[in-house]
């Protein structure tokens, strides 16, 4: 089963799909005018303003629940992954993923808006599923990607998140796998079993929180490593083009593992931050593409980085070879996850590392969860909207809580692949609908961009752009 696995996993991470991702971002970033260069002032602007509603949520709440799934085990685990397979140089093409990658978020999001629904209760749904379908007319590619989404959010990624959960737990307090995963399952049911609002009401708290504690530490490291910093940047970009002794061996790798762990992070183009950004109370959907194309900047500019700097800047990782080789071995016998991160701040703050990176961690992935648990309960909804099927819902909520204690005892190397494939699977389907799909947003961007000229408060009108289907928007008053 293993081999298995990861067979399906090489074929699905070919170097067509890194390929993919990189020339998807390269062509929305021409075909916007580089907005996540142009437009970083709205951006920002728009993250505090916005009001919501009771069929959605404010932006600054959408884009916590998006930063929920986007800030996860990958900021920290992922990082480490990256460092350990390709070396430092796969830092600098993580960061060029979310570069390029914020176009492709605008892109995806802002399509989410335009087509967006309300389901049954009254609230806002969309994704790549409901956009497929309206904008494609093609049913039988929006379900399959819907059921994609469900197995991978519902069942393959979940497991990730515990799993790291479960390893840091481990590292720094012992705890065995199967309480860590008890107590993850109790927390999730109460949440989730709540709905939307509550998942939304949590996130808006907690991952902020958070995310500041988290940088407010890696600064800390920092400013007492400062010294190091200039080889350190000097380390990742040597590194990214195999100009660095001995990183050579790895530089196709840098690449591969900077563009997986940075999709894996970021998730510019894997279809899953779109779910989040449909459900925004906003008066155009350019508006919640600009939030949610910031929200990869701070995933990986920011969080991201925040992590390769702590661990790169006190030399606290190892990586390997393409035969399985160590070319730098900093920490004997510590496999790449969590522990590269832990040991980082235990070198500089004795005592704190292990316990700060394990808490992190586990709000960090905690969220993630639930983030993965809003996107498959809005493609189960999608499902069920011609025949209503309440069971499914039930039956998705077990199935993941379940998924999450599978995932907390089993290998991280197993979880992480699993992960890779639903992953890799979604991108592969979201990509090639938002390239074919792709002219309402940029008519949104255009038509945005000239209310705001004009002097106006951009209001969205689908028909005076001569985009079809956009029915919510229609009938809005």
């Amino acid at each position: 089963m293993e081999q298995i696995v990861n067979t399906l996993n090489s074929i699905i991470w070919s170097p067509p799909l890194i390929a993919l991702c990189l020339g998807a971002g390269l062509y929305f970033s021409i075909r916007t005018r580089f907005m996540q260069l142009r437009r970083v002032p709205e951006m920002i602007r728009l993250l505090l303003s916005g009001g919501k509603s009771d069929a959605g949520v404010s932006s600054f709440q959408a884009l916590a629940m998006s930063l929920s799934g986007r800030v996860g085990i990958g900021n920290i685990a992922g990082v480490a992954t990256a460092i350990a397979f390709g070396g430092p140089g796969a830092v600098f093409w993580m960061w060029v993923v979310a570069f390029l990658g914020a176009s492709t978020a605008y892109v995806e999001s802002t399509l989410a808006q335009i087509y967006k629904e309300k389901d049954d209760e009254g609230r806002y749904r969309g994704g790549p599923a409901y956009f497929i379908e309206k904008a494609m007319g093609q049913r039988w590619y929006a379900w399959l990607f819907a059921v994609v989404t469900v197995i991978a959010t519902g069942f393959l990624l979940p497991g990730v998140q515990a799993n790291g959960i479960a390893s840091s737990m481990s590292n720094a307090w012992g705890v065995p796998p199967t309480a860590t995963a008890a107590f993850v399952v109790v927390g999730l049911g109460f949440i989730i079993f709540g709905g939307v609002k509550r998942i939304a009401s949590f996130a808006q708290v907690v991952v902020p929180f958070m995310a500041l504690a988290y940088l407010l530490i890696a600064l800390v490291i920092m400013f007492l490593n400062v010294s190091a910093v200039p080889e350190m940047l000097g380390l990742i970009f040597r590194s990214a083009f195999g100009l660095e002794a001995g990183m050579g061996a790895v530089l196709g790798l840098a690449i591969e593992w900077g563009v997986k762990r940075g999709i894996y992070s970021n998730e510019a183009g894997q279809g899953t931050g779109p779910h989040h950004a449909a459900a925004a109370e906003v008066s155009h959907p350019a508006k919640q593409g600009f939030v949610q194309a910031f929200s990869v900047y701070v995933d990986t500019l920011v969080v991201c980085s925040a992590t390769a700097f702590m661990i790169l800047s006190t030399g606290m990782y190892n990586v390997v070879g393409r035969g399985g080789e160590m070319i730098v071995e900093a920490l004997p016998g510590i496999e790449a996850g969590p522990g590269f991160a832990q040991y980082a701040v235990e070198s500089v703050l004795p005592g704190w590392g292990a316990a700060f990176v394990a808490v992190a961690l586990l709000f960090f992935a905690f969220t993630t969860i639930l983030a993965y648990y809003y996107m498959a309960e809005t493609n189960v909804t999608y499902i069920n909207r011609k025949v209503h099927r309440p069971w499914m819902v039930f039956a998705l909520r077990l199935a993941l809580l379940a998924a999450v204690t599978f995932g907390a005892v089993r290998t991280a190397e197993m979880a992480w692949t699993l992960g890779d494939i639903g992953v890799g699977l979604m991108a592969w389907l979201n990509i090639v609908a938002i390239l074919i799909l792709q002219k309402p947003a940029l008519l949104a961007l255009r038509d945005y961009e000239g209310q705001q000229a004009a002097g106006k408060e951009p209001v969205f009108d689908p028909e005076a752009l001569g985009i079809r289907n956009a029915d919510f928007w229609r009938r809005k008053d």
